[in-house]
């Protein structure tokens, strides 16, 4: 049975109108206080939940989740005016944070808060992107988007702790200025462009890019080149397909490991693997054909 004790209340919608904001504004002033008193960990601490959370401990998996709600609330609040109120934020930021326990590896050295804040932006940045409309960016925006979103996930995990903007400027070589303008953007995120199941870290997209190429004149919206990418899955042979859909989580569902698709269609580890390396290769050449680049804007 699922355990439902270490996932966050979710609060209905409130009323419209006054008595219905002041109602949403009543309540999260009682979570903010609510969480307040939870004590937070130390480093220790947190290694032996981590240990206690992969042995299947949904107690220490609770503890966990309660004491990092603060860091949820302190990323919700910088994104709001974004289209979401910052209840919702809070919601879809408790998600992530969620995930973030349930993945994290504190053999790896990496403190709990700096790895689930990425996965409680994800969260974020996904409910805002799929309550707005679709942006069309031109694609050195989208280029330079996944250059700084690549260059994030690479120093948090060389700093131990989230760049500031003149880092990122400094790994990017794009001004200052401009990495905090990209920072600014609402990214519209696609399964395509999320990163595959927990034994690997890159998205399909990702893995189809070649720097190599120029970018075409035009600007591409993201969508469309999501598009072109599921009309290129078509081209595969059927074990191709099965194995890029499971493995990327195409079909809506979770991302899966080259173990569980194993198990799923009776092929060891290796064999999934071998056959999601020959359909990459084969997606990367009919990239080339059309000499269009892709990247990762998660």
């Amino acid at each position: 049975m699922k355990d439902e004790t270490s996932r966050p209340a979710r609060r209905g919608r409130p009323p419209s109108g006054e008595a219905g904001e002041k109602k949403t504004s009543d309540s999260v002033t009682t979570y903010f206080r609510e969480i307040s008193k939870i004590r937070l960990l130390t480093a220790a601490e947190e290694k032996a939940l981590a240990r206690r959370i992969a042995r299947g401990d949904g107690e220490a998996r609770r503890s966990l989740i309660e004491a990092n709600l603060r860091l949820v609330v302190n990323i919700a609040k910088r994104h709001l005016n974004r289209g979401l109120p910052l209840q919702d934020l809070i919601e879809e930021g408790n998600i992530g944070l969620i995930k973030s326990a349930e993945r994290f590896n504190a053999s790896k050295g990496c403190k709990f808060s700096t790895y689930a804040t990425y996965w409680i932006k994800q969260s974020i940045d996904r409910a805002i992107a799929n309550q707005a409309d679709t942006v069309r960016l031109p694609i050195h925006v989208s280029t330079d988007l996944a250059r700084v979103s690549r260059a994030e996930r690479d120093l948090t995990g060389e700093l131990g702790r989230e760049p500031d903007i003149r880092e990122l400027s400094e790994r990017t070589g794009l001004s200052g200025r401009y990495v905090k303008k990209l920072n600014g953007i609402t990214r519209k995120s696609y399964s395509l462009e999320s990163p595959v199941a927990e034994d690997a870290d890159q998205s399909l997209m990702e893995k189809l890019v070649d720097e190599t190429f120029p970018p075409p004149m035009e600007a591409i919206d993201m969508a469309d080149r999501a598009e072109k990418v599921r009309k290129w899955l078509e081209c595969l042979d059927e074990n191709e397909k099965v194995v890029i859909r499971e493995r990327f989580g195409l079909d809506g569902e979770e991302p899966k490991t080259l173990e569980t698709v194993g198990r799923e269609f009776g092929l060891t580890r290796e064999r999934v693997r071998q056959i999601e390396a020959k359909a990459i290769g084969k997606l990367k050449r009919m990239a080339e054909e059309t000499h269009t680049e892709y990247r990762d804007v998660a």
